[in-house]
């Protein structure tokens, strides 16, 4: 008989598939301290928690029975991930239930903003019976922009076609294939700016994220945009957002989110008439509360099982014979995939992972695991681990294809990680650790290097002619860039060669762009370790 504590609110309907299963012992525990807690986890298998509960290390450490960490809900903020980790307790999430909610709230937010209804509301029930103030316009016919085509993001699109919308689509790894299939158009973050009359965000906050819209792109907005954002706070810079509205560029915005929550009292927000405002309600629905509750609670019920499950959100436990030949590449690994998608120039529809060395007789799926999140994180950020990246991976109708080969060109093990595009372009980048050098980057695309996987990265592309590297300094120096670290990779003289420098903080992009203009140097762009 397995024993599961609830020590949070949670609705019997929620977590009623555990409550009749033959097999399993349910109690409700809530409102307890961590001492409390901590002193009666032992007997348990399963924990369900939401948001209240804070399960740290010590209640990990006295959960010596314990199997699995349910949270119902998305955050797990709340959950020490690297205790779980080190114990084997595999934490789990319900990712998905609250895509419809959201999707729909969006919705809501999207007709009020177009109809005016708050404030109409607001004035009416004040007494006011004013019907010329709030001319509306309708959704048919106009164009919706999605930036990030996830599963909120494509529920709306969806819903938006049966509105008579035509939907302008953008996410890193939406191919064109995928496209056609969902019948959006396949657009760039400067399409939709300059062509949709509404706008809506469905992307995580990641640094590449943070204020994608912000000044540059209100100064060649269409004029008349609507903007909403029920995704997070800070993927559109809300003083530049202010400024555009003040100035007419925008007709007015919808946000269920804001940078820092709850916002200040003196948030411009609060006060403009033509923002609508809500506080995080996307996910506060009945059902998605329970949604989200019987997600979570059928997978602890696979686990407890030993059953297949998908939503982890750590690492499931690997055999000691194979972690401990894996682990030392688990970082090195990552990073390739990073430096890959972050070289990659269009939506990814295949990772190729290539396996050459003593790697190639063991099962390297946990390492593969690593590879493609780091792929997937450098456009998902949180929203990827080494558990959820292969069905979020498949969900995007990415294939990942891995190769072995006990031969490794001089390496004691090769990892190369190959991206291929809608285009058919490929981006390859190979890795290994050396002894006493650790991890190095020995490989990009048909040119041999050497360099450390870390830190700021400029990555140039070029015709390999005299003057140019004295060229690219002189040009970074006057941008107060200092050069760490600098190498040349060519295959002949004269020909197309790569130019890799290691620098001591971030390049501004205007940067980047100057480099550009210099002659015979083709693209540059920066990547992050």
């Amino acid at each position: 008989m397995f024993k599961v504590l609830v020590s949070d609110p949670i609705s019997d309907l929620g977590i009623q598939q555990l409550m009749d299963a033959a097999d399993v012992l349910v109690e409700k525990k809530t409102g307890l301290g961590e001492d409390e807690l901590a002193a009666i986890i032992g007997e348990y298998d399963a924990l369900l928690v939401r948001s209240q509960t804070r399960v740290t290390e010590k209640i990990m450490a006295a959960g010596t029975n314990l199997k699995v960490v349910g949270r119902a809900g998305v955050g797990v903020d709340n959950i020490d991930l690297e205790a779980a980790t080190k114990r084997g307790i595999i934490v789990i999430n319900a990712p998905d239930g609250n895509t419809i909610t959201t999707c729909e709230h969006t919705f809501a937010m999207m007709m009020a903003l177009a109809r005016h209804i708050p404030q109409a509301y607001a004035k009416t029930v004040g007494g006011d019976w004013d019907r010329k103030s709030f001319l509306g316009v309708e959704l048919r016919n106009k164009t919706l922009g999605v930036m990030g085509m996830g599963r909120i993001g494509s529920e709306v699109a969806k819903r938006a076609k049966a509105f008579g919308m035509n939907i302008l689509a953008f996410d890193p790894f939406l191919t064109q294939e995928r496209a056609e299939k969902m019948e959006v158009k396949l657009a760039s973050v400067d399409d939709i700016v300059r062509n949709a009359d509404f706008m809506t965000v469905h992307t995580p906050l990641t640094p590449e994220t943070r204020h994608m819209i912000s000044r540059p792109q209100f100064e060649v907005m269409k004029k008349g945009m609507r903007i909403v954002n029920c995704a997070r706070g800070g993927i559109i810079d809300e003083m530049a957002l202010v400024e555009a509205i003040n100035e007419g560029i925008v007709a007015g915005a919808a946000f269920d989110v804001f940078e820092s929550e709850p916002p200040q009292s003196d948030h411009p927000f609060l006060s403009n008439p033509k923002i609508i405002v809500t506080p995080h309600l996307g996910a506060s629905t009945v059902e998605a509360q329970e949604n989200v509750a019987i997600d979570v609670s059928e997978e602890v019920l696979h686990i407890l099982r030993n059953e297949p499950f998908k939503n982890a959100v750590n690492m499931p436990p690997v055999a000691a014979s194979v972690m401990s030949r894996l682990q030392p590449y688990f970082s090195i690994g990552e990073k390739l995939g990073s430096f890959a998608a972050q070289a990659a120039n269009q939506a990814v529809n295949e990772i190729h992972v290539d396996y050459a060395g003593d790697l190639s007789d063991v099962d390297t799926l946990p390492l593969t695991r690593y590879i493609v999140k780091g792929v997937l994180g450098h456009h998902l950020g949180s929203e990827v681990n080494i558990v959820n990246c292969m069905h979020l991976a498949k969900s995007r109708d990415i294939n990942v294809v891995v190769t072995k080969a006990s031969k490794s060109k001089g390496f004691t093990n090769l990892l190369t990680v190959t991206l291929k595009t809608q285009n058919q372009e490929e981006t390859l980048v190979a890795g290994t650790l050396l002894n006493g050098y650790g991890e190095r980057i020995v490989q990009i695309d048909k040119f041999p290097v050497d360099i450390a996987p870390e830190g700021h990265v400029i990555l140039i592309s070029h015709n390999d002619k005299p003057g140019l590297i004295g060229s690219v300094g002189t040009l970074l120096g006057q941008n107060d860039v200092n050069i760490a670290s600098m190498q040349v990779g060519r295959k002949i003289i004269g020909g197309a060669a790569i130019m890799i420098l290691t620098v001591d903080k971030a390049v501004q992009k205007d940067v980047l762009t100057q480099l550009t203009t210099l002659p015979e140097l083709n693209t540059a762009i920066e990547i992050t370790l």
